[in-house]
């Protein structure tokens, strides 16, 4: 059977100067540096660069391998492995056009357990997301069906009950995972949330109860992303962003655009996740506060220095710490509390170390350790990684590999699938120490900790 070449990563392996039995060894050590026992051969890399099919996991530590040789972020949609790896079409955004469609999606999103479909990748469109975005930004609010007669009424009773079950739910997300409770709260929002949106309430609880559904929806996107089930966190996310249009909620629509482009900035489809940003910007002003607008900015900040575009990344910055500044909690809504400076801190120590401006990432990063409070596990275990590639990027190996190890012994953390891959992105960007007494003992530690978090399960 025929094959074209892979052109892409015979163009990548050209810019990198790495032989095939140069780039065999290094995937085999970045392997083994995992835990992992990796057959690569020269053979193996000419049959890759001939056109051949390639395992989703050995895809995934070449483009590591490269991604450090060439001090920039490699994916394996880089390498042409897209395709081979896991075949998949383009999937419709799925934007509902009115509301019982947008609620019968999220009752059907409730049938959807985190481990269904968890390893299938998400391949949207930029013609379907951008469809999506428009839809949002132009589209007139539905507003509330008030005093429906003759049905169960709902007060604002039930309104705070919500909120308080998401803000319960949120706290186990952040100390234990999105896997946690992903369950407890589908079977809650299906069950207990959105059956109340059909019934009766006057406008100002209407508007109150779709808010509360929506913070509720969002969670399970995010609980549902750091498990790494992407394709379910998207179709809540869109379904969610859909929500915000019926009761007009540009800021918290905003800040679900600015969630789409979190995800699309960790999946490496950088263009994308710029888009989304500059959409919770623009759609935002002059209906978000301060503080909303800080967040938005900083997403857009990740997205562009992810893509190596310093001038509009430091532009970016600048615009989230201006924000901030200007920020009052007296006009914030509850569910942006969590957006302090230590967040704000650990979303740009992300950037300069995307950009690779070493004395700055490392300083930023050092900030974001220092500020954030423990309660956070997971945001303090990103941070400490961070902190710690910032750090190797400085040439201070002991020191990186020290920071990583405070990260990785706090097992609550190990328990979300982002901080996973963060410990194994470190790990990969470590591997060209592999036989270095600290490197071997981090590596060691990384395993026994999921051991252990295997037999807590």
């Amino acid at each position: 059977m025929n094959r074209e070449p892979n052109a892409q990563l015979i163009a990548v392996l050209e810019q990198a100067k790495v032989s095939n039995k140069g780039l065999a060894k290094r995937m085999k050590d970045a392997a083994a540096a995992r835990g992992i026992n990796l057959g690569t051969t020269h053979v193996s890399v000419q049959r890759w660069r001939d056109g051949a099919g390639i395992q989703p996991q050995t895809a995934a530590i070449m483009a590591d391998v490269l991604s450090t040789k060439l001090s920039r972020r490699i994916t394996p949609g880089d390498l042409g492995f897209l395709d081979h790896a896991q075949p998949a079409a383009p999937q419709p955004v799925g934007y509902p056009g009115t509301v019982p469609e947008a609620l019968s999606a999220l009752s059907s999103l409730t049938d959807s357990s985190v481990e269904t479909s968890a390893a299938d990748p998400l391949i949207v469109s930029d013609g379907d997301l951008s469809s999506t975005v428009l839809s949002w930004m132009i589209a007139r609010p539905d507003g509330i069906q008030a005093d429906r007669p003759g049905r169960q009424r709902v007060g604002m009773r039930d309104v705070r009950a919500i909120r308080d079950a998401a803000g319960m739910f949120m706290q186990l997300d952040f100390k234990y995972g999105g896997g946690h409770g992903h369950k407890a709260l589908r079977h809650y929002f299906r069950h207990e949330v959105l059956p109340l949106l059909d019934v009766s309430y006057s406008a100002k609880v209407g508007t109150a109860l779709f808010g509360a559904a929506a913070e509720v929806s969002q969670l399970l996107a995010w609980t549902a992303y750091d498990t790494g089930n992407h394709r379910l966190a998207h179709r809540y996310l869109s379904s969610t962003l859909r929500l915000t249009q019926v009761i007009d909620d540009r800021m918290f629509g905003a800040r679900i655009l600015g969630n789409l482009s979190h995800q699309a900035n960790y999946l490496g489809n950088h263009a994308q996740a710029i888009q989304l940003a500059r959409a919770a910007v623009e759609g935002a002003k002059g209906r978000a506060t301060p503080r909303a607008m800080s967040n938005y900015w900083a997403m857009e900040a990740r997205a562009l220095s992810n893509a190596g575009e310093k001038a509009g990344a430091a532009r970016a910055m600048t615009e989230a710490v201006r924000h901030f500044e200007q920020a009052d909690t007296t006009d914030d809504p509850a569910w942006l509390s969590y957006f302090d400076e230590a967040e704000l801190t650990g979303e740009l120590c992300h950037c300069f170390r995307d950009l690779r401006m070493r004395r700055d990432a490392v300083e930023q990063a050092q900030r974001a350790v220092d500020s954030t409070d423990p309660a956070y596990a997971r945001t303090l275990g990103f941070c400490r990684i961070v902190l710690a590639q910032s750090q190797l990027l400085n040439g201070e190996l002991e020191a990186a590999v020290t920071t990583a190890s405070l990260a990785v012994d706090d097992g609550d953390s190990l328990q979300s699938s982002r901080f996973q891959r963060y410990v194994t992105d470190f790990q990969a960007e470590v591997s060209t120490h592999a036989a270095h007494p600290s490197v071997v003992a981090f590596n060691e530690k990384v395993s026994e900790a999921l051991a252990r978090l295997d037999d807590d399960e």
